[in-house]
This record gives structure tokens, C-alpha cells and sequence, in this order.
């Protein structure tokens, strides 16, 4: 595919701006219905919310694909589509920009939040963070489920103490539990973790 400006999905308040803004990075299985909804919800909190299609090069995010995409994302590639959507909502008023993400989406929220690239993060099972921990630039919340069978409990321990009092770990829930309509959606975690999202994003970004 050729060089393009990396395509998102968009969801606004009613309200006029300026409004903070807030990425959503979607999972390693591309752009989904669930990721749509929590943009949706974010906008009816007060925060642009932005999700890219990490997967454009690719021809675009297919749930029958994600098993080739997803190995084949350069790091490097979609943390540049990243940086282009921060920069997108900070041109189009946003003075503040938060970052969530949900498994790869986590990876990618944290590494936003070791740059610096972000003024707030939140990720949610974040993979590999415990392979690439650094020192946070900005206010940091990290959420894991406890038997998450893609992140070890001991992976999920480094994390807590290299970030001690900014991850919560819900001990019985598994990956993909703010998924909701899945298998794996926690009918307790996954409220309790939104409104403690919500609580820190006011915080930090405002809204």
C-alpha cells in the first residue's frame, strides 16, 4: 500500500471544542466493534477519542488476517501512526492527550507513556511491558487480569514493582476482560476498571 496519512476512527462530544483527546490502540486483532464502543463512551465523557488502524499497510484491519498482520507490525511504524493522531488532535484544539489500549493497544499505550509522547496513559494488559519497562513520563495506570494466560502472573509482579501504586491487578480476571460481549468480559473488573480510567484521565487531562 502506498504512503498514506494512517486512517482513524474518530468520535467526538456534542459539546464544541476544545476538548482533551484521548488515544484508543486497538488489540493485535485490528480496528473491532468493542474498540469503536469505548471510543464512543470516551466521547460521551468529554474526550476526543481517536483509535488508528495500526494495520493500514496492510490493507487494513480483517479480524481473518490479524494472525499476518500482527507479527508484521514494525514497533517503529505504529508508534509513528500513534504520534500522527496526537499530533492530529493537539492541531485540532486538544492542549491535553491521554493514550489507552487494550493488549497489543496496552504495549503501545506504555511505550507512549516512557516517552513521553502523552500527557496521561492508561493500558490495559498491555503485552510485553515487562519485557520494555521504563520510567513513565506522565501519570501512568496500568490494569492486568491476574490469570491472564498470555501475560504470566510473575511478568505481571516486574510490572508491579517497577510501578508500585500505578497497576491494578484484578486477581480472577483474564485477558481481554473490559472485552465486553466476549467470553473473557468481567462483569466486575471491567466497570470497576472504566471508572477508575475515568477518574484519572479527569485528573490528568481534564473533561
Amino acid at each position: 500500500m502506498g504512503d498514506i496519512a494512517v486512517p482513524f476512527f474518530m468520535s467526538t462530544p456534542a459539546a464544541a471544542p476544545p476538548w482533551p483527546g484521548v488515544i484508543v490502540v486497538m488489540e493485535g486483532n485490528g480496528i473491532s466493534p468493542q474498540l469503536l464502543r469505548v471510543c464512543e463512551r470516551l466521547a460521551a465523557e468529554g474526550y476526543a477519542a481517536v483509535a488508528p488502524d495500526l494495520f493500514w499497510r496492510f490493507g487494513g484491519s480483517d479480524p481473518d488476517k490479524a494472525g499476518e498482520h500482527f507479527p508484521n507490525l514494525a514497533h517503529s511504524d505504529g508508534r509513528d501512526d500513534i504520534r500522527q493522531c496526537i499530533a492530529w488532535l493537539r492541531a485540532i484544539g486538544a492542549n491535553k492527550v491521554g493514550i489507552t489500549g487494550f493488549c497489543m493497544g496496552g504495549g503501545y499505550a506504555y511505550l507512549a507513556a516512557t516517552s513521553g509522547d502523552v500527557d496521561a496513559s492508561v493500558p490495559f494488559y498491555g503485552g510485553g511491558v515487562a519485557q520494555h519497562l521504563g520510567d513513565a513520563q506522565c501519570p501512568l495506570l496500568a490494569f492486568f487480569g491476574g490469570t491472564d494466560e498470555w501475560i504470566p502472573r510473575a511478568d505481571i509482579a516486574k510490572v508491579e514493582a517497577h510501578h508500585a501504586g500505578n497497576v491494578v491487578v484484578y486477581e480472577d480476571a483474564q485477558h481481554g476482560f473490559m472485552r465486553d460481549g466476549s467470553d473473557t468480559y468481567h462483569a466486575t473488573a471491567a466497570p470497576d476498571a472504566w471508572q477508575r480510567m475515568l477518574a484519572f484521565f479527569e485528573e490528568h487531562l481534564g473533561g
